[in-house]
């Protein structure tokens, strides 16, 4: 399986903005033991496999079996319509394949198995398991992480970062500059400074637009400073303190979104 790399200091950041800890359950089965306290965010996976087909139930002697499709206004066909309408828009939402009690069965359903693949995720030196969809589609790859490691179940995190052009609830998208995430979020918000790969994370959206998502389900954003941006004026931004996405020291480092994680 490949392996791919994901920043310590997102995952770590997420954590604040999470409601609540994991169960005692939770983190019974999470993986790694040796990773570091910022790491253990994250939760082991195995393989699950594909049910078998279920065989039509007989009818009555004589009788063909009844055959029960949905109909055009029933909620089933409604749910089918708002997957795939998720599937061609590459909008992440916290619901259908993406709710709280997803499981790598319905990203399946959803997407096609043959697009559905498990790989591991390198977090801080540990390797994590992790259902990616379009594993080979840079632009369309996104990557789900679960709650329940033995049946992969449980929506945990959703990453998006590298080259993907799939977007997060209320409008997040790689490569956003700090006022574009201000006019989401409808005012400035705090972030935790640079740490030593130049990363740095929201710590609080602050109240604003994007700390409430529909689905109850949270983001967390990390950003880059701009390639050309002084490394002194970096480095003055330490990662022990919390700035607001206002401040002129900030602004002037061009930051740009670089992952983006969405989470129960």
């Amino acid at each position: 399986m490949r392996k791919y790399r994901i920043g310590a200091a997102l995952v770590a950041g997420f954590a604040m903005m999470l409601a609540g800890p994991l169960s005692a359950q939770q983190r019974q089965q999470a993986p790694n033991s040796n990773l570091n306290a910022e790491d253990q965010l994250s939760p082991s996976q195995m393989q699950q496999p594909m049910p078998g087909a279920v065989a039509a139930p007989s009818g009555a002697p004589g009788h063909a079996p009844a055959k029960h499709t949905a109909t055009a206004g029933s909620p089933a066909a409604a749910a089918v319509r708002s997957n795939a309408a998720i599937a061609a828009s590459r909008v992440v939402a916290c619901s259908g394949p993406f709710a709280k009690d997803s499981s790598n069965l319905k990203l399946a359903m959803v997407f096609d198995s043959r697009n559905v693949t498990f790989e591991d995720v390198d977090v801080g030196g540990s390797q994590v398991g992790a259902s990616v969809l379009f594993p080979k589609d840079a632009k369309h790859r996104l990557e789900i992480w679960w709650a329940n490691p033995a049946s992969r179940s449980g929506t945990y995190l959703i990453l998006i970062n590298k080259q993907s052009t799939w977007s997060a609830p209320g409008g997040l998208k790689l490569g956003m500059t700090l006022a574009e995430l201000e006019k989401l979020n409808h005012k400035p918000f705090k972030l935790k400074g640079f740490d030593k790969d130049n990363t740095a994370t929201v710590s609080d959206w602050d109240g604003g637009t994007l700390s409430k998502i529909p689905g109850d389900c949270k983001s967390g954003v990390s950003l880059q400073p701009d390639a050309k941006a002084s490394p002194d004026a970096v480095k003055e931004l330490t990662a022990d303190k919390e700035y607001s996405s206002s401040d002129p020291a900030l602004r002037e480092l061009k930051p740009k979104v670089t992952e983006i994680l969405i989470g129960y």
